[in-house]
């Protein structure tokens, strides 16, 4: 096999090396972003439920010197 052969085939075994590691690579961050999309819009979730508890408390401290009256 002449040397520029085995070059090509040395050459061609990297190259699909790495477009295999950059595929992995790619999945990984494609599954990152996924995960990092669903904690956003879990926080999202929580974030305004905790609003909402707190605008219900802030009405039932307000709400509680009345009902205190006779």
């Amino acid at each position: 096999m002449p040397k520029w052969c085995y070059r090509e085939d040395k050459l061609l075994t990297e190259y699909t090396a790495i477009n295999s590691m950059l595929d992995q690579i790619n999945s990984c961050l494609d599954h990152l972003e996924e995960k990092n999309d669903h904690l956003h819009a879990r926080l999202q979730e929580l974030l305004e439920s905790n609003r909402q508890t707190c605008l219900e408390f802030q009405q039932q401290l307000g709400e509680a010197p009345s009902d205190a009256s006779p």
